[in-house]
C-alpha cells in the first residue's frame, strides 16, 4: 500500500515532518509511505493560474497514484499555516486529486493541546466542494509539548504514544480498504496510436514506420554510439555497456514514449525464442502500425488508465506454454519529474525458474485450498489496489504478440502487448 505524507509547514524545521519521517521509518509493516513538501508551490491567486506549474503537477500527480494520504498540520493563530492552505486551495481549482481520496490528519505542536484546533479547520476544509476528501472520523492523532517528544534520533519518546499512533495508522488503513469500492476512476483520454502530435523528443525527421528508422533517425540527432559517455543518474557507462546490460538482462524489455511510439526492446534474441516476438524493423514504429485493428481498443483502455493514473501497472500470465513456462507480462508506467506520464516499458519473463529456485531454496510448496500439493500456477492472482494481475489470457496468433485478458472492477478486456507487438505470422 502506498501512501503519501504531506509535510504542512514550509519551515526549514518542522516538528511535523519529524512526525512524518518517524512513521516512515518505523510503520514499513503497514504501508509505503513518500513525503512531500509544499515550500514550492505558489501562493493561491486565480487570476495567475499556476495549476500547471512544476511544484503543484508534482504533487498532484503523486496524490492521484497514492492509496491514501497523511497531512501532518501544525498549528497556526488556531488554524493551518497560509502554506498548506494555499496548497490546498491550488489542489481544488482546476485540479481534484483529494477526491474520494482517504485522508488522515495528524499534527504536531509546541503547546499540550497538539494542533486540536487546526485538525479541526482542516476537517471543514476537506470536506468542502471541490476537494471532498473521505476524512475518517474520531480517529484523531495530536503531538503536544513536541520539543519533548523526539530523542536525538528522531523518535518518539514515549511507548505508550507510539502504541497509541501505530492503532491510529492500522485504523486508517481499514478505512482505505473500506473506502476503496467508492472511489471512481480518473476519467481518460482518447489514445493516439499513431503519433500524430510530436512532443519534445519525437524525432520528427524519419517516418516512425521506417524499417530502418533505428540508423536514421540516429544518423539525424547525432546519437551517442559505441565509447561515447552517457551520464545516468547514479553512473556513468558507455553505449556499448548500457547495451550488455540492457541485453544481459533475464526478461524481454520494451519501451513506448508518452507519444504512443514504440522507441526500443533489448534485442537479445531473435523473435522465434522470444516470449513476445518483435523484429528490429518495429523499432520507432507507431504503436497502431505494430498491433492488427481490432486490438486497439484494448491497447488504448489499457494505456489510457496507466496516463489516467488509474493504474500504475497491468500484469498478466499468458496460458497455452508449456509445463516449464509461466509466461509473465509486466506493464508499468513511467513519469517524468513532475509526475506526468512518460511512456510505459513492458517486462516479460518466464517467472517458473524463480518460483523453482525459491521453492527450493525455503524447503516449500505450492498447495491449493484444500491443502493438496498444487500442479498448476493460479494465474488470476489478487494485486496492489494501484495494479491488474486478475487475468485470463489467451494467445494471438494475429499479431504475434500475446493477448491477455484484463478485469478491472467493472470492465473485462482484451489487452494485447501494448507497447510493441510484433509482426504478423
Amino acid at each position: 500500500m502506498k501512501l503519501i505524507g504531506i509535510v504542512g509547514s514550509n519551515a526549514e524545521i518542522s516538528y511535523n515532518r519529524k512526525l512524518l519521517q518517524f512513521i516512515q521509518k518505523e510503520f514499513k509493516d503497514l504501508f509505503e509511505l513518500e513525503l512531500l513538501e509544499i515550500k514550492d508551490v505558489p501562493m493561491f491567486n486565480q487570476d495567475f493560474d499556476q495549476s500547471d506549474s512544476f511544484a503543484v503537477q508534482y504533487i498532484y500527480n503523486k496524490l492521484i497514484r497514492c492509496d491514501g494520504v497523511i497531512i501532518a498540520t501544525p498549528e497556526h493563530n488556531h488554524t493551518i499555516p497560509a502554506a498548506l492552505k494555499s496548497t490546498l486551495e491550488w489542489l481544488s481549482f482546476k485540479l481534484h486529486p483529494f477526491k474520494n481520496k482517504p485522508v488522515m490528519i495528524m499534527g504536531a505542536s509546541y503547546l499540550e493541546q497538539g494542533t486540536s484546533r487546526a485538525q479541526v479547520h482542516l476537517r471543514k476544509i476537506l470536506d468542502a466542494p471541490g476537494v471532498q476528501a473521505y476524512v475518517l472520523t474520531g480517529n484523531e492523532f495530536l503531538l503536544g509539548k513536541a520539543k519533548e517528544a523526539f530523542d536525538d534520533m528522531g523518535n518518539i519518546k514515549s511507548a505508550g504514544t507510539v502504541s497509541f499512533l501505530r492503532t491510529c495508522l492500522e485504523n486508517f488503513v481499514k478505512y482505505i480498504e473500506v473506502i476503496k469500492p467508492l472511489q471512481e476512476p480518473l476519467p481518460t483520454q482518447p489514445e493516439d496510436l499513431f503519433c500524430t502530435s510530436p512532443i519534445e523528443t519525437t524525432i520528427t525527421e524519419v517516418d516512425p514506420d521506417d524499417p530502418e528508422w533505428v540508423e536514421k533517425a540516429a544518423e539525424v540527432v547525432g546519437a551517442a554510439e559505441g565509447n561515447d559517455y552517457v551520464r545516468l543518474d547514479h553512473g556513468v557507462l558507455t553505449v556499448n555497456q548500457l547495451d550488455r546490460f540492457l541485453r544481459a538482462l533475464p526478461f524481454e524489455v520494451t519501451f513506448a514514449d508518452e507519444n504512443n511510439q514504440f522507441l526500443y526492446y533489448n534485442h537479445a534474441q531473435n523473435a522465434n525464442t522470444m516470449m513476445a516476438p518483435r523484429i528490429p524493423s518495429q523499432s520507432g514504429s507507431r504503436l497502431g502500425t505494430v498491433h492488427p485493428p481490432r486490438t486497439y481498443k484494448n491497447v488504448e483502455y489499457l494505456i489510457a488508465n496507466l496516463r489516467a493514473g488509474n493504474q500504475d501497472y497491468f500484469r498478466t500470465i499468458v496460458p497455452g506454454t508449456s509445463k516449464d513456462i509461466i509466461n509473465v507480462h509486466h506493464y508499468e508506467a513511467m513519469h517524468h519529474a513532475d509526475g506526468s506520464y512518460a511512456g510505459i516499458n513492458e517486462v516479460v519473463f518466464n517467472f517458473k525458474p524463480w518460483l523453482d529456485w525459491y521453492l527450493n531454496e525455503t524447503g516449500q510448496k505450492l498447495v491449493n485450498a484444500t491443502g493438496e500439493v498444487a500442479t498448476s500456477v493460479d494465474a488470476t492472482s489478487g494485486a496492489s489496489s494501484k495494479g491488474h494481475t486478475d487475468v485470463s489470457p489467451e494467445a494471438d496468433a494475429t499479431s504475434g504478440a500475446s493477448a491477455q485478458e484484463a478485469k478491472s472492477a467493472n470492465t473485462t478486456i482484451n489487452v494485447v502487448d501494448a507497447s510493441s507487438g510484433a509482426s504478423e505470422k
